[in-house]
């Protein structure tokens, strides 16, 4: 197992090998993960869950990130520019009309009933017809708003990716449901990894946006075509007005809600695309893909395995906590020196992976790092309220982020250039992290104070990281990109090894 050789990779850098007490302790500990690898219980499931899940969207996010690397050879920022406005226009009836079928199969005891499955599944395909219609009618008036006459074709193709992602298998959200994350894995990542490699092959032959355009549509339908070879499905047609109202009295808890996401998640392209030029907004829209990327693989690995792991203890309240502050502890322990460490190293990565040009955004990069982190932790406490079939407490918060955004974005870009855009987004999102806080202590009566302290902690663990940079800087090499890069990241393996070492022995000295 991958785990347990990470162990073992452990061992040998952060303590002696001939240290009895360590030893006794990494036993310990693979034991522990043999017995829940091996056993039939909610933790075995997630356990085994979390391994493909985290195999899959590690390996799309390591092909996105190479095919990033390469199309930033290839393809002029104007073309990065274009699609960031494509997808982003595209995407606002997308996300107003969402109706949330995959959430509401998972969250819902009758969600692998046949019933429900072909109600969810006719309700998602209308939808994504209508969505489809729409586009195609507005694509002329949104041309018209921007300047850009080629974003007519442009939107009426990327909008076909609409059908094929709602036309998708239920099944496929069924297998989620029953914690058959192996297959979703296949579905969801084996379809991003055959995009990126489609077009990367087209970018070779088509050297302006419409490589990426097509790419997009490829990638809804390999995950089409794979979730109907995986999970065979073929709805009926027979109408179950319960089921229908179920999934609808779910919908409104939802409704509005990924409009009001997009709001917050795409309103800086919205502004800066009509304030800079399309090679600026490529500058910008690449840096902050370059953090969205590991994020985006954190992010799908923990909402796809604890969704159903919170639905599963939903009421639960000292389990939902318990969970909760485990996973939070960790991701803040882990993240805080990583933010450190974008923040030393920014305009080397940039400078390194896409090209000397992309090294202009590295403040907006250091930003997004951190708008990143706090998103991530946020996550956590949206999975906590969709297990429990609450997704409106979360839409109250994102309500709030999207207001914030829209009234900071535009001020913010005109007086601090390309970052003002990611300065919104991060005021925003610290607002609406403290909003969900208190409503998570309302829900589940968690302990604020049990929850931030890790944050101490993980502060301190980011010294190591500082401390190494800054030890190093009078070296030669430390002005080169790739020297500066493996610095701070040897302040980072540090600090990781301390962790470790720590955690270990906090097991050790636990309760049996």
């Amino acid at each position: 197992m991958e785990i347990i050789e990470k162990i073992d990779v452990m061992e040998a850098v952060t303590m002696p090998p001939s240290d009895p007490s360590f030893v006794r302790i990494s036993k310990q500990v693979k034991r522990s993960f043999r017995q829940v690898r091996e056993s039939g219980s909610l933790k075995a499931k997630v356990f085994r869950g979390g391994i493909w899940m985290g195999a899959g969207s590690f390996s799309e996010q390591l092909t996105r990130f190479g095919r990033n690397m390469i199309l930033t050879r290839l393809l002029a920022p104007e073309a990065f520019g274009t699609m960031a406005v494509v997808l982003s226009a595209g995407s606002v009836i997308q996300m107003i009309t969402d109706i949330g079928v995959k959430e509401a199969i998972i969250q819902n005891p009758r969600g692998s009933e046949e019933h429900y499955m072909s109600a969810a599944w006719w309700l998602a395909s209308l939808r994504s017809l209508s969505i489809y219609a729409c586009i195609f009618l507005l694509a002329p008036f949104i041309s018209k708003f921007y300047g850009n006459h080629e974003l007519v074709p442009l939107l009426r193709v990327v909008a076909l990716a609409v059908i094929l992602e709602g036309t998708l298998s239920s099944k496929a959200y069924v297998a989620i449901k029953n914690m058959s994350f192996k297959k979703w894995a296949v579905i969801y990542h084996g379809g991003g990894i055959g995009g990126v490699v489609i077009t990367l092959i087209l970018s070779l032959f088509i050297r302006d946006v419409w490589a990426l355009v097509l790419g997009n549509v490829a990638e809804s339908g390999m995950r089409w075509i794979l979730s109907y070879v995986l999970c065979p499905y073929l709805p009926s047609f027979s109408w179950d007005r319960e089921a229908a109202r179920d999934l609808l009295r779910f919908s409104r808890g939802l409704f509005g809600l990924s409009f009001l996401n997009l709001i917050f998640s795409r309103a800086d392209v919205f502004v800066l695309a009509k304030l800079f030029s399309p090679a600026a907004l490529g500058l910008y829209v690449m840096a902050i893909y370059l953090v969205q990327t590991p994020a985006s693989f954190l992010m799908n690995l923990l909402g796809q395995t604890l969704l159903p792991t919170f639905s599963k203890v939903q009421g639960n309240k000292v389990r939902e906590n318990r969970i909760l502050l485990q996973v939070s502890s960790v991701l803040v322990q882990l993240g805080i020196p990583a933010l450190v460490f974008m923040a030393l190293c920014s305009r080397s990565l940039l400078g390194l992976f896409y090209g000397g040009r992309y090294a202009a955004a590295a403040v907006p990069l250091m930003v997004a790092s951190c708008v990143v982190f706090i998103n991530i932790l946020n996550g956590q406490i949206t999975t906590v309220f969709y297990g429990r079939g609450v997704p409106q407490l979360h839409r109250r918060a994102v309500a709030i982020m999207a207001v914030l955004m829209v009234a900071l974005v535009y001020p913010f870009s005109k007086w601090f250039g390309l970052v003002g855009g990611q300065l919104a987004c991060l005021v925003a999102v610290l607002v609406g992290y403290g909003f969900q806080l208190l409503r998570l202590q309302e829900l589940t009566e968690i302990s604020l104070l049990q929850y931030a302290k890790p944050f101490v902690s993980g502060a301190m663990l980011s010294l190591f990281v500082l401390a190494t940079w800054l030890a190093t800087r009078s070296l030669p090499i430390s002005s080169r990109p790739s020297a500066n890069i493996l610095l701070a990241a040897l302040g980072c393996l540090l600090a990781y090894g301390f962790w470790a070492a720590a955690f270990l022995r906090k097991r050790e000295s636990a309760p049996a």
